[in-house]
Protein backbone atom coordinates (compact mmCIF):
# COMPACT_ATOMS: atom_id res chain seq x y z
CA UNK A 1 0.00 0.00 0.00
CA UNK A 2 2.44 2.08 1.23
CA UNK A 3 4.68 1.79 -2.09
CA UNK A 4 1.81 2.23 -4.35
CA UNK A 5 1.36 5.50 -2.80
CA UNK A 6 5.09 6.35 -3.23
CA UNK A 7 4.78 5.68 -6.74
CA UNK A 8 1.35 7.39 -7.17
CA UNK A 9 3.17 10.42 -5.45
CA UNK A 10 6.36 9.99 -7.95
CA UNK A 11 3.90 10.02 -11.22
CA UNK A 12 2.16 12.79 -10.12
CA UNK A 13 5.74 15.07 -9.48
CA UNK A 14 6.97 13.98 -12.86
CA UNK A 15 3.77 15.19 -14.51
CA UNK A 16 3.40 18.75 -12.77
CA UNK A 17 7.13 19.00 -13.72
CA UNK A 18 6.67 18.58 -16.88
CA UNK A 19 3.41 20.61 -16.98
CA UNK A 20 5.75 23.35 -15.83
CA UNK A 21 8.68 23.32 -18.18
CA UNK A 22 6.10 23.39 -20.94
CA UNK A 23 4.50 26.98 -19.26
CA UNK A 24 7.83 28.57 -19.21
CA UNK A 25 8.39 27.95 -22.67
CA UNK A 26 5.04 29.47 -23.50
CA UNK A 27 5.43 33.00 -21.01
CA UNK A 28 9.21 32.94 -22.73
CA UNK A 29 7.35 32.55 -26.50
CA UNK A 30 4.08 34.99 -25.09
CA UNK A 31 6.91 37.86 -23.85
CA UNK A 32 8.71 38.00 -27.06
CA UNK A 33 5.20 38.06 -29.19
CA UNK A 34 4.02 40.74 -26.51
CA UNK A 35 7.19 42.68 -27.29
CA UNK A 36 5.99 42.79 -30.66
CA UNK A 37 2.27 43.72 -30.48
CA UNK A 38 1.27 40.67 -30.98
CA UNK A 39 -0.85 39.88 -28.15
CA UNK A 40 -1.51 41.80 -25.17
CA UNK A 41 0.33 42.05 -22.05
CA UNK A 42 -2.88 40.33 -19.91
CA UNK A 43 -2.41 37.02 -22.18
CA UNK A 44 1.92 37.42 -20.96
CA UNK A 45 0.79 37.54 -17.62
CA UNK A 46 -2.10 34.52 -17.58
CA UNK A 47 0.78 32.35 -19.12
CA UNK A 48 3.19 33.94 -16.46
CA UNK A 49 1.10 33.06 -13.89
CA UNK A 50 0.05 29.33 -14.98
CA UNK A 51 3.95 28.16 -15.19
CA UNK A 52 4.14 30.16 -11.49
CA UNK A 53 1.68 27.97 -9.91
CA UNK A 54 3.00 24.79 -11.38
CA UNK A 55 6.37 25.87 -10.59
CA UNK A 56 4.43 25.67 -6.62
CA UNK A 57 3.05 22.58 -7.62
CA UNK A 58 5.99 21.00 -8.15
CA UNK A 59 7.19 21.98 -4.90
CA UNK A 60 4.19 20.28 -3.31
CA UNK A 61 4.49 16.94 -5.27
CA UNK A 62 7.98 17.03 -3.98
CA UNK A 63 7.04 17.11 -0.17
CA UNK A 64 4.28 14.67 -1.03
CA UNK A 65 6.97 12.21 -2.61
CA UNK A 66 8.97 12.65 0.66
CA UNK A 67 6.11 12.28 3.00
CA UNK A 68 5.27 8.87 1.35
CA UNK A 69 8.92 7.92 1.00
CA UNK A 70 8.99 8.23 5.05
CA UNK A 71 5.76 6.70 5.86
CA UNK A 72 7.29 3.75 3.97
CA UNK A 73 10.14 3.98 5.66
CA UNK A 74 8.06 3.58 8.68
CA UNK A 75 7.19 -0.15 7.63
CA UNK A 76 10.88 -1.36 7.88
CA UNK A 77 11.82 -1.31 11.76
CA UNK A 78 15.78 -1.14 12.17
CA UNK A 79 17.39 -2.43 15.82
CA UNK A 80 18.98 0.87 16.94
CA UNK A 81 22.44 -1.52 18.15
CA UNK A 82 24.25 -4.75 16.52
CA UNK A 83 23.53 -7.73 17.98
CA UNK A 84 22.12 -11.22 17.97
CA UNK A 85 18.20 -12.16 17.58
CA UNK A 86 16.94 -14.18 19.98
CA UNK A 87 13.63 -16.29 19.13
CA UNK A 88 11.03 -14.66 17.54
CA UNK A 89 7.83 -13.63 19.68
CA UNK A 90 5.78 -12.12 16.44
CA UNK A 91 5.43 -14.29 13.32
CA UNK A 92 3.86 -12.84 9.54
CA UNK A 93 0.10 -12.69 9.60
CA UNK A 94 0.21 -11.77 13.25
CA UNK A 95 -1.55 -8.49 13.76
CA UNK A 96 0.62 -6.00 15.71
CA UNK A 97 -0.18 -1.98 16.94
CA UNK A 98 2.37 0.28 18.09
CA UNK A 99 3.31 -0.08 21.52
CA UNK A 100 2.02 -3.96 21.76
CA UNK A 101 4.36 -6.63 22.46
CA UNK A 102 7.93 -6.94 21.14
CA UNK A 103 8.48 -8.57 17.90
CA UNK A 104 11.99 -10.08 19.05
CA UNK A 105 14.62 -9.89 21.60
CA UNK A 106 18.38 -8.59 20.19
CA UNK A 107 21.30 -8.51 22.63
CA UNK A 108 24.54 -7.05 21.38
CA UNK A 109 27.63 -9.33 21.71
CA UNK A 110 30.22 -6.95 20.66
CA UNK A 111 31.30 -5.01 22.83
CA UNK A 112 29.52 -6.32 25.69
CA UNK A 113 29.01 -5.00 29.27
CA UNK A 114 29.95 -6.93 32.38
CA UNK A 115 27.83 -5.63 35.42
CA UNK A 116 28.92 -6.70 38.90
CA UNK A 117 28.84 -5.57 42.49
CA UNK A 118 31.13 -4.62 45.46
CA UNK A 119 31.03 -3.60 48.58
CA UNK A 120 30.72 0.13 49.37
CA UNK A 121 33.68 0.03 51.72
CA UNK A 122 35.83 -0.45 48.40
CA UNK A 123 34.32 2.40 46.28
CA UNK A 124 36.85 5.27 47.54
CA UNK A 125 39.57 3.36 46.53
CA UNK A 126 37.89 2.60 43.17
CA UNK A 127 37.25 6.39 42.64
CA UNK A 128 40.54 7.12 43.22
CA UNK A 129 42.54 4.81 40.87
CA UNK A 130 40.00 5.02 38.33
CA UNK A 131 40.28 9.07 38.06
CA UNK A 132 44.02 7.81 37.12
CA UNK A 133 42.60 5.83 33.78
CA UNK A 134 40.87 3.11 32.98
CA UNK A 135 41.04 0.57 35.57
CA UNK A 136 41.80 -3.63 33.68
CA UNK A 137 38.58 -5.75 34.71
CA UNK A 138 38.88 -9.61 34.04
CA UNK A 139 36.50 -12.27 34.07
CA UNK A 140 37.16 -15.65 34.09
CA UNK A 141 34.69 -18.42 32.42
CA UNK A 142 33.78 -21.73 33.78
CA UNK A 143 35.82 -24.52 32.10
CA UNK A 144 37.85 -21.72 29.86
CA UNK A 145 41.15 -21.46 31.07
CA UNK A 146 41.77 -18.07 28.91
CA UNK A 147 40.19 -15.19 30.91
CA UNK A 148 38.85 -12.12 29.11
CA UNK A 149 40.24 -8.67 29.51
CA UNK A 150 38.52 -5.33 29.09
CA UNK A 151 38.11 -1.88 30.72
CA UNK A 152 36.11 -0.38 33.97
CA UNK A 153 33.43 1.58 31.86
CA UNK A 154 31.14 2.44 34.81
CA UNK A 155 30.33 3.79 38.10
CA UNK A 156 26.95 3.96 39.80
CA UNK A 157 25.99 7.18 41.13
CA UNK A 158 24.58 5.33 44.25
CA UNK A 159 24.96 2.85 46.98
CA UNK A 160 22.55 0.48 46.76
CA UNK A 161 20.92 1.01 50.26
CA UNK A 162 19.51 -2.43 50.80
CA UNK A 163 22.81 -4.11 50.24
CA UNK A 164 25.19 -2.05 50.93
CA UNK A 165 26.82 -2.60 47.10
CA UNK A 166 28.33 -0.29 44.47
CA UNK A 167 27.64 -1.19 40.62
CA UNK A 168 30.06 -1.37 38.38
CA UNK A 169 30.67 -2.65 35.43
CA UNK A 170 33.19 -3.70 32.85
CA UNK A 171 33.34 -3.35 28.59
CA UNK A 172 34.53 -6.22 26.75
CA UNK A 173 35.33 -6.30 22.55
CA UNK A 174 34.34 -10.21 23.05
CA UNK A 175 35.85 -10.28 19.15
CA UNK A 176 35.69 -14.10 19.66
CA UNK A 177 32.15 -14.28 21.49
CA UNK A 178 32.97 -16.26 24.82
CA UNK A 179 31.48 -13.60 26.49
CA UNK A 180 27.40 -14.28 25.98
CA UNK A 181 24.11 -12.03 27.89
CA UNK A 182 22.88 -13.75 31.28
CA UNK A 183 26.15 -15.80 31.30
CA UNK A 184 27.50 -16.13 35.09
CA UNK A 185 31.37 -15.02 35.25
CA UNK A 186 34.07 -14.47 38.34
CA UNK A 187 35.30 -10.86 38.11
CA UNK A 188 38.79 -9.25 38.98
CA UNK A 189 38.92 -5.52 38.97
CA UNK A 190 42.69 -4.66 39.38
CA UNK A 191 43.21 -1.61 41.01
CA UNK A 192 46.90 -0.93 41.39
CA UNK A 193 50.03 -2.79 41.12
CA UNK A 194 52.48 -2.42 43.40
CA UNK A 195 56.27 -3.60 42.10
CA UNK A 196 58.95 -5.12 44.34
CA UNK A 197 56.27 -5.83 47.38
CA UNK A 198 57.91 -8.18 50.36
CA UNK A 199 55.19 -11.33 50.21
CA UNK A 200 55.15 -14.43 52.27
CA UNK A 201 53.14 -16.88 52.43
CA UNK A 202 49.85 -16.10 54.82
CA UNK A 203 50.43 -19.38 57.06
CA UNK A 204 53.79 -17.54 58.37
CA UNK A 205 51.89 -14.54 59.71
CA UNK A 206 50.75 -15.16 63.27
CA UNK A 207 48.90 -12.78 65.69
CA UNK A 208 50.07 -11.88 69.27
CA UNK A 209 49.22 -8.96 72.20
CA UNK A 210 51.44 -7.19 70.31
CA UNK A 211 50.19 -7.78 66.70
CA UNK A 212 50.85 -9.50 64.15
CA UNK A 213 54.90 -11.10 63.69
CA UNK A 214 56.67 -13.78 62.15
CA UNK A 215 59.25 -16.33 62.98
CA UNK A 216 62.25 -15.49 60.81
CA UNK A 217 64.93 -18.16 60.54
CA UNK A 218 68.96 -16.86 61.85
CA UNK A 219 71.84 -18.15 59.74
CA UNK A 220 72.40 -20.49 62.46
CA UNK A 221 68.93 -22.02 62.03
CA UNK A 222 67.48 -20.77 65.77
CA UNK A 223 64.59 -18.31 65.11
CA UNK A 224 63.52 -14.84 66.38
CA UNK A 225 60.02 -13.20 66.57
CA UNK A 226 59.87 -10.11 64.04
CA UNK A 227 56.66 -7.81 64.30
CA UNK A 228 55.54 -6.86 60.48
CA UNK A 229 53.01 -4.56 59.49
CA UNK A 230 50.84 -6.65 56.67
CA UNK A 231 49.52 -4.40 53.82
CA UNK A 232 46.74 -7.24 52.07
CA UNK A 233 46.65 -11.10 52.15
CA UNK A 234 45.53 -12.46 48.36
CA UNK A 235 45.74 -16.05 47.02
CA UNK A 236 47.44 -17.37 50.42
CA UNK A 237 49.89 -14.58 50.22
CA UNK A 238 50.11 -11.78 52.45
CA UNK A 239 51.93 -8.31 51.60
CA UNK A 240 54.25 -7.03 54.23
CA UNK A 241 54.97 -3.19 54.13
CA UNK A 242 57.19 -3.04 56.98
CA UNK A 243 59.22 -5.67 59.29
CA UNK A 244 61.26 -8.02 56.56
CA UNK A 245 63.67 -7.65 53.84
CA UNK A 246 63.88 -9.65 50.65
CA UNK A 247 65.76 -13.11 50.89
CA UNK A 248 64.95 -13.83 55.03
CA UNK A 249 63.31 -17.02 55.49
CA UNK A 250 60.10 -17.49 57.77
CA UNK A 251 58.74 -20.11 59.64
CA UNK A 252 55.19 -21.21 58.30
CA UNK A 253 54.77 -24.62 59.84
CA UNK A 254 55.09 -25.86 63.74
CA UNK A 255 55.26 -21.79 65.08
CA UNK A 256 52.98 -23.19 68.37
CA UNK A 257 56.18 -25.25 69.42
CA UNK A 258 58.89 -22.23 68.85
CA UNK A 259 59.80 -19.58 71.54
CA UNK A 260 62.35 -17.00 70.41
CA UNK A 261 65.91 -18.59 70.11
CA UNK A 262 64.79 -22.15 69.13
CA UNK A 263 66.37 -24.14 66.88
CA UNK A 264 64.71 -25.18 63.39
CA UNK A 265 65.26 -27.95 61.14
CA UNK A 266 64.49 -27.41 57.27
CA UNK A 267 62.58 -30.54 55.99
CA UNK A 268 62.13 -31.10 52.33
CA UNK A 269 58.83 -31.05 50.52
CA UNK A 270 58.31 -33.40 47.60
CA UNK A 271 57.65 -32.13 44.34
CA UNK A 272 57.89 -28.22 43.50
CA UNK A 273 56.47 -26.92 46.83
CA UNK A 274 58.54 -24.68 48.85
CA UNK A 275 60.31 -26.56 51.85
CA UNK A 276 57.82 -27.50 54.41
CA UNK A 277 58.75 -25.46 57.94
CA UNK A 278 60.57 -22.61 55.54
CA UNK A 279 59.86 -19.98 53.05
CA UNK A 280 61.90 -17.27 51.56
CA UNK A 281 59.98 -13.67 51.44
CA UNK A 282 60.57 -13.01 48.09
CA UNK A 283 59.69 -9.47 46.48
CA UNK A 284 57.03 -9.77 43.16
CA UNK A 285 54.69 -7.18 41.77
CA UNK A 286 51.49 -7.57 43.42
CA UNK A 287 47.56 -6.26 42.71
CA UNK A 288 45.24 -4.78 44.56
CA UNK A 289 42.15 -6.78 43.34
CA UNK A 290 38.17 -7.30 43.94
CA UNK A 291 36.73 -10.33 43.13
CA UNK A 292 32.65 -10.33 42.92
CA UNK A 293 31.08 -12.93 41.12
CA UNK A 294 28.41 -11.60 38.79
CA UNK A 295 26.07 -11.73 35.29
CA UNK A 296 26.85 -10.34 31.76
CA UNK A 297 24.33 -7.24 31.43
CA UNK A 298 21.66 -7.52 28.26
CA UNK A 299 22.14 -5.03 25.78
CA UNK A 300 18.70 -5.45 24.49
CA UNK A 301 16.88 -3.24 21.39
Amino acid sequence: MFEAVLKQAQSTLAKDHAQAELAHVEAKRYAALMQDGVVAKEQYDQMQSSADALDAAVEADKAAVENARVQLIYCSIYSPIHGRVGSLLIHQGNMIKANDVPLVNINQIQPIRVAFTVPEQYLGEIKKFAASGKLPVEVSIRNDPQPAIGKLSFIDNTVDPATGTIKLKGEFANTDRRLWPGQFVDVVLTLHTQPNAIVVPSQAVNTGQQGQYVFVIRPDMTVETRPVAVNRTTKGQSVIDKGLGPGERVVTDGQLRLVPGSKVQIKEAVGPEPASGENKTSPSAQSIELRPRRSIEEAQA
